[in-house]
């Protein structure tokens, strides 16, 4: 049994070798002795973990994607034709301060983009001299250029960035009283006073997500257009405008005091001056006993900005969302290396590793072990974009729902992913989020991941 101890002070160093190794991709016995992973964690109410790496959920938890039902259009998606966009206006925060709740389960700390995302063929990337499966930053009038191409072809529009899908996945699976209270979730990051900013804030408090930040007067709200072609190939070209800058202010540090997981997108670590908010965030998150979460977010990323990335992810982080090749990156492993490998050597340094391997499955990495996860197999891909996403709110919501073992966490995770691999679009829809949500309640053991107990109990357990 692996246990997640979140009430101990500050220890040095945070991962000091216990008891003998975990059980990784074997049928070996499962390993007993108790680990304390999060070892600088007090909340007012206190958290704890038990994980046992090899009890996975029941086989029957199912996908619910059929493509036809995936495909279809409906009043619980969050998408909406991207000609409607400019009928929203901005709001502010003033309509719905009276109803923000005392505490957050999950504060995301990122960037906030509209994403206009259509199906396209090789040949539109070819005639407007895009190259495939990237992620490029346009300016103004590139983003034009691309839009007009799209003039007359099917595309939506949604309050996207890769961390708004993981907080918007997340408040839909935790949004009614399975397994627990409903979950508080919420996102603090930079949009304009334009219509795509008032659009972007609407949208996310539909989707029980609360953006917290002000609109900035006179800015303009960035935008990423997704474009996928018939292989599930997703390219993106984004447009930063306002979402260029996140600062560090009383009203960000009131709302992280007030957190019980901070969620640091990558993609921040390319912002002018950013690293100097994501570090301020961070360091009061530890002081404030907040579990602290980062995206890996794009290779090209972690090249630009290592240092800076292992600065947060050797002082700060707690757990870390990665993909395959994002792993290597942040190891400087060769591209020959296994994902197992990276997942090892992360784990040494980081509490908490997620490494997905696309169709290949996933792993989990604790103490310098990694725990296979094996893909969901029954969905047809249709669109990968999301998947991560999807995967990271996944292991988020185990953790708050207080899921027993490391193997469930990650199948649960998977699961998650398929639902969202299996469809059109980036976002999990309310009708599978409520199936998603019932299944896990169904196999697991109804452990509440708030209790009573308190560190004294703890210290006497371990």
């Amino acid at each position: 049994m692996v246990y997640l101890s979140l009430l101990s002070p500050p220890l040095s160093p945070r991962l000091s070798p216990v008891g003998p190794p975990i059980t990784t991709c074997s049928s070996s016995p499962c390993w007993h002795q108790p680990l304390t992973i999060f070892n600088h964690r007090q909340f007012h109410s206190p958290i704890h973990f038990n994980f046992t790496l090899n009890k996975p959920l029941s086989s029957s938890f199912p996908c619910n994607c059929s493509n036809e039902q995936q495909l279809s259009h409906d009043s619980d998606d969050d998408d909406e034709d991207g000609q409607g966009v400019v009928e929203y206006v901005a709001d502010t925060a003033n309509t719905w301060n009276s109803r923000l709740p005392d505490r957050w389960d999950v504060l995301g700390l990122g960037q906030a983009m509209v994403d206009f995302s259509g199906m396209v063929d090789d040949e539109f990337l070819e005639r407007l001299g895009i190259e495939k499966g990237t992620r490029k930053l346009v300016n103004h009038e590139e983003r034009g250029r691309v839009l007009r191409a799209m003039d007359g072809c099917s595309y939506k529009a949604a309050a996207g960035g890769s961390l708004s899908n993981s907080l918007v996945a997340l408040a839909r699976l935790g949004g009614q009283p399975i397994g627990g209270p409903p979950l508080n979730v919420a996102m603090a990051g930079s949009v304009g006073s334009d219509p795509l900013g008032g659009f972007y804030r609407t949208k996310l408090r539909r989707a029980n997500v609360n953006f917290l930040s002000e609109a900035v007067k006179d800015g303009t709200t960035g935008t990423v257009i997704v474009l996928t072609t018939p292989d599930a190939q997703r390219t993106m070209l984004a447009y930063q405008g306002t979402s260029s800058r996140i600062d560090y202010d009383p009203c960000l540090a009131s709302i992280i005091s007030k957190t019980n997981i901070l969620v640091v997108e990558g993609y921040l670590f390319e912002l002018p001056d950013t690293i100097k908010t994501i570090t301020k965030a961070c360091e009061l998150a530890r002081r404030s006993g907040v579990i602290v979460a980062v995206t890996a977010s794009d290779v090209s990323c972690i090249e630009r900005h290592y240092d800076n990335f292992w600065e947060i992810i050797e002082n700060y982080a707690d757990i870390v969302f990665t993909n395959s090749d994002e792993a290597r990156a942040l190891c400087h492993f060769s591209s020959e290396e296994s994902p197992i490998t990276s997942t090892r050597y992360l784990s040494h340094f980081i509490p908490l590793v997620s490494v997905t391997d696309g169709p290949r499955g996933s792993y989990i990495g604790v103490k310098g072990e990694a725990v296979c996860i094996p893909p969901y197999s029954p969905c047809v891909p249709v669109d990968t974009c999301g998947a991560g996403d999807a995967y990271a709110s996944g292991i988020l919501y185990g953790i708050l729902r207080g899921l027993s073992d490391v193997k469930g966490m990650g199948t649960l995770a998977a699961r998650v992913a398929s639902v969202v691999v299996g469809q059109q679009g980036t976002r999990l829809r309310v009708q599978d989020a409520v199936r998603l949500a019932e299944s896990f309640s169904l196999h697991t053991d109804g452990t509440s991941v708030l209790t009573d107990v308190n560190s004294d109990q703890i210290s006497n357990s371990l």
